[in-house]
Parts: structure tokens; C-alpha cells; sequence
């Protein structure tokens, strides 16, 4: 649009007399607007950034355009503006506690293969995700076999707690045991156990795996503890209760943890086929229980999720056999009944 200016000529008459009086209205050209817009924006830069108003300064040139071509108020204006600057700052904040977290996978309850194992109680789980169990300081235990999908549901209400304001933090239960038995830990010991003790969500994943070192016990036993009725914790198993005593190496301290941990707990038991087992490619190795039992959807997976499958075979792989043996020569695998040299 170019600038310039447009007359009219307008003829007032009052009774036998009349007048010609003209009007001349000058309009600025679409570039004199923008350039207006531009100085505006470089005047409050300083200003926004000093402010730490970041998102308010990313969207501020397109929103000066908006309340210009659609005549918005102040009031509408300054609405718009601020709703932007909250959602850039939420949008950070769910990313800084994503990344706390510590979420070996971060996945969500809407990504889950219900129609492989039916049976699971999807909307208990659901209701779990809503968060309610955490501000009544409950507790939660997932019993089920390995490949189940025990660990993928315990850290997608993990993440969904996150997304609706909670802190969370998910380790392994050898991640916590390393972290309280390290050798250094003398002068640290209350940083560590306050990394446990605040979070309004802990998730404690792998429970079970293997038998652990000595004094692990003591170590879950101070956390559960001190949590008990202030904070809620999620806990994942493959191995059924009175086995624990055995797992820790100390049945009083398993027993005392049970004792608090299940007092105010929803027990939900898993039970189904190993998703991993039943979608393995022919010829892959069985993937090592670490965390891995998790049923994907039918998505594609993600950079972060694919399986690795491209590793060399290892010593538990099938020998290749592939070569016929020679007269004379030895199989190159182990010999079979049933085969001649």
C-alpha cells in the first residue's frame, strides 16, 4: 500500500446558500507501519530481556502486527502477550523437570499396547496417572513378571505427574544402592538422602533383578522411612514379596520395609505374556532384563527407543554353523547327537 491521500469534495447547503468544502486525508504507507512496529520492538528489547521476559520478546513483533490489523485493545493486547510469556515458561519448566527425573525412557500411559496383555487394570493405572495418589501421600508396588511392561507404566505416571506440577525423580534400585555405598560419601551423606527424601514422587524401578550388596537394606529402609506418609513413592518387582528378605540380604530390614511401604500402597499385580519375548525378531538374542520390559504401540520408534539388534552375537548366541565340515575336519560348533564327523 503506498502512502499518499485521498480528497473528497463535499457541498453543505443552509436554506438558498451553499458551500464546497473539500477534505484531504492522508494515510501512511504498509511500510511506514511496519518500520513503526520494528522501532517499538528495539525500543523494549533491552527492557524484555532485563526482565527475563523471553517469551514475550520472541512472539512481540508478529503480536504488534496482530493488535494493528485486527484494531486489538490494550487490555486484549496485553492478555495475549502474557499468555505467551506463560506457556514458554511452563514449556521450560516441564523440561527442566523431565531432565531431573533422570526417565531412562519418557513415555506416555497413551503409548502403551493395552490389546497385548487385555487384562491390565487400565483404569486404575489412569486414575493413577491423575495424580491423586500423590497428594494423598500413598505409595504404589508393581508386582509382575519380566517383560510385562512394569517399568514402562511406573515412569509414564512419572512423566504425567510431572506435566500436572509434582517433582519426580526415577532411579533403579542399583542406582540407589551405588549412590548410598559409594566410598566417598562420608561428607555427603545428607545431600544424597535429600535427593531421595524431596521429591514428591520417587520411583524406585528393577526391584528384584539380583541379589544386592550389603547394608542395600539399610539404605531403602532409611528412604522408605522417611518418606512414609510425607511423600509418595512407586516401586516395580519381578519377585513376589517374602522373597525380599533374601534380595536384600537382610530379612528384619525387608520386613520393616514392607511394613510402611504397603501400609498406605495400592498393590497392582501384572500379569500377562513378556511383550519382549512374544515381538522378538527370529535369531535375535534375548535382551537382558535391565529396565528393557517395556510393550511399545505400534508406532515407530523413536531415536531413543529403537532396539539395538545390530551388536555382534555373543557367547550365548548360536555358534554359525553354517559351513559344512570338511573330511577330516572337526564341526566348527559343539558336536551334536545324531551327527557324524
Amino acid at each position: 500500500m503506498a502512502s499518499g491521500r485521498s480528497r473528497w469534495a463535499l457541498r453543505y447547503s443552509s436554506g438558498k446558500k451553499e458551500t464546497n468544502v473539500t477534505v484531504t486525508v492522508t494515510y501512511p504507507c504498509h511500510s511506514q507501519i511496519l518500520f513503526g512496529v520494528r522501532l517499538m520492538n528495539d525500543a523494549m528489547h533491552t527492557l524484555l530481556k532485563q526482565l527475563r521476559l523471553s517469551g514475550l520478546l520472541s512472539t512481540l513483533t508478529v503480536r504488534l502486527q496482530e493488535a494493528a490489523a485486527n484494531s486489538l485493545s490494550h487490555a486484549e493486547f496485553l492478555e495475549i502477550i502474557l499468555q505467551d510469556e506463560l506457556a514458554v515458561r511452563s514449556q521450560r519448566q516441564l523440561g527442566r523437570r523431565v531432565k531431573v527425573a533422570g526417565f531412562r525412557e519418557l513415555k506416555a500411559l497413551d503409548q502403551f499396547d493395552w490389546g497385548f496383555n487385555p487384562g491390565f487394570p487400565k483404569k486404575r493405572l489412569f486414575d493413577l496417572a491423575a495424580g491423586r495418589f500423590i497428594r494423598e501421600r500413598r505409595d504404589v508396588l508393581f508386582l509382575g513378571p519380566p517383560g510385562v511392561g512394569k517399568s514402562f507404566l511406573a515412569q509414564a505416571i512419572g512423566y504425567q505427574a510431572i506435566k500436572s506440577g509434582f517433582l519426580v525423580l526415577y532411579r533403579s534400585i542399583f542406582d540407589l544402592v551405588r549412590d548410598f555405598l559409594r566410598d566417598d560419601l562420608v561428607s555427603e551423606t545428607d545431600k544424597v538422602l535429600s535427593k531421595y527424601l524431596k521429591p514428591d514422587l520417587l520411583i524406585i524401578d528393577d526391584m528384584g533383578m539380583k541379589n544386592l550388596p550389603k547394608r542395600s537394606g539399610e539404605c531403602l529402609f532409611e528412604i522408605v522411612m522417611r518418606r512414609y506418609e510425607t511423600r509418595s513413592t512407586i516401586m516395580t518387582s519381578n519377585r513376589p514379596l517374602e522373597d525380599w528378605g533374601k534380595l536384600l540380604g537382610d530379612v528384619p530390614s525387608a520386613t520393616a520395609i514392607l511394613d510402611r511401604f504397603l501400609h498406605h500402597a495400592d498393590l497392582i499385580e501384572l500379569k500377562g505374556k513378556s511383550y519382549r519375548l512374544n515381538h522378538r525378531t527370529q535369531g535375535e538374542p534375548l535382551a537382558e532384563e535391565n529396565g528393557s520390559d517395556r510393550p511399545r504401540s505400534s508406532k515407530p520408534a523413536t531415536q531413543e527407543e529403537a532396539p539395538s539388534v545390530s551388536k555382534p552375537a555373543t557367547q550365548e548366541e548360536a555358534p554359525n554353523d553354517s559351513k559344512p565340515a570338511t573330511s577330516g575336519e572337526a564341526p566348527s560348533g559343539p558336536a551334536r547327537k545324531g551327527k557324524t564327523a
